[in-house]
């Protein structure tokens, strides 16, 4: 069972490209204290698994320095977790979520706003997905998508909370196909297809899961077309209006993350399979290259989130075919991030601050959480 979807994957199978990559403000005080540390500091979630695929897996930090993710037990369960600057850790489960050993069942957090307002989903008992909210003293309440199948793999996918608490995510009906829905605090729901998208098993709308989400309510993902292409796109906040984003002389889009003035980052893949990043600003699209990025089939560089101040992250890949971590600023220098005892370094955002988290992969293929500070 995977949470997360393989993004670089999506790029590669649409391709025909073979890889192994895995794919708001708050107070001055808790700014201040979070980025008194520089460099990298490496934190492993306590009961957090020592075998393959198992690990901590940070999926996002907010502007005062709480990093929300997920971790894979030794036997193979998820939990979420809550890391808050001290470094003291919080572990949780939504109820209803599944626990049986060697199931890959459980929690999965994936986006925390500046209150500290948490969405993700979880993997029931009979492995059906259900989106959740979980807010700062710990209530959870269950996201189902109208729509959203009810069978094992099915089900709805909470992906982005923005500072209103709007959330944002996909949910996959019976026929195995993509849809996309935004939830607005009172709960209710609305559904939407971007246009182009497929009806077709696999085919459909996606919401990013980086930072899919901006506090104005635009929402960007990709779609898969009819012929198992995709494309990103950025849905206006009253859903009236769809923008189709795609690479310059790209086979297949992805976007990752876009901020609070519209500014969206993500990648591509051009015709000799190679990966590019992409900034898309005021409509203009700028083609983003690491310079240390390889330029064979499966290598070169993907944008993953942008920050306010026009931060970005991401990971290129060498010409060995090796995974390191990046921060761009917006004059466009590079800074690559690896931590220590590293075969693969992925962040997943970068905050107001310019913290960036992620996890890296060590020799023994366990994963290890990261904060990184500039």
């Amino acid at each position: 069972m995977k949470f997360r979807i393989n993004t670089l994957a999506i790029l590669s199978c649409a391709l025909g490209v073979l890889t192994t990559i895995r794919s708001s403000a708050q107070d001055d005080h808790l700014h201040a204290a979070y980025i008194g540390t520089r460099g990298i500091t490496e934190f492993d979630v306590p009961h957090a698994g020592s075998g393959e695929g198992q690990g901590t897996y940070p999926q996002d930090n907010n502007t005062g320095g709480s990093i929300t993710g997920y971790y894979v037990t030794g036997a193979n369960v998820y939990h979420g977790f809550l890391r808050i600057p001290d470094g003291t850790v919080t572990s949780f489960d939504s109820p209803g979520a599944g626990s049986i050993r060697g199931s890959g069942q459980g929690t999965a957090p994936q986006s925390i706003n500046s209150k500290g307002e948490i969405a993700g989903q979880y993997q029931d008992e009979n492995y059906l997905y259900d989106g959740f909210l979980r807010t700062v003293d710990g209530t959870f309440t269950t996201i189902d998508a109208p729509g959203a199948g009810t069978e094992a793999n099915l089900g709805t996918f909470g992906e982005d909370i923005n500072d209103k608490g709007l959330i944002a995510g996909f949910y996959v009906d019976t026929q195995s196909v993509y849809h996309g829905f935004v939830r607005a605090v009172d709960g209710s729901i609305v559904t939407f297809d971007a246009p182009g998208a497929g009806s077709g098993a696999g085919q459909g709308t996606f919401v990013t899961f980086e930072e899919g989400l901006n506090r104005k309510g635009e929402i960007i993902g990709w779609y898969i077309d009819g012929n198992g292409m995709s494309h990103g796109y950025l849905r206006s906040p009253d859903g009236g209006t769809f923008t189709t984003i795609d690479g310059p002389g790209a086979l297949a889009t992805l976007l990752g993350g876009v901020n609070p003035a519209g500014a969206i980052t993500g990648y591509f893949a051009d015709s000799a399979g190679v990966y590019h990043g992409l900034l898309y600003d005021d409509g203009t699209l700028t083609q983003l290259d690491n310079p240390n990025a390889g330029v064979n089939p499966g290598e070169g560089t993907a944008s993953f989130t942008i920050n306010p101040d026009g931060g970005i992250t991401g990971i290129y890949i060498d010409g060995n075919d090796v995974v390191h971590g990046f921060r761009r600023t917006f004059a466009g220098a590079f800074t690559t991030i690896d931590a220590s005892g590293a075969v693969e370094t992925r962040p997943e955002t970068i905050n107001s601050a310019g913290v960036i988290t992620g996890y890296f992969v060590d020799k023994k293929s366990v994963s290890h959480g990261f904060l990184w500070t500039p």
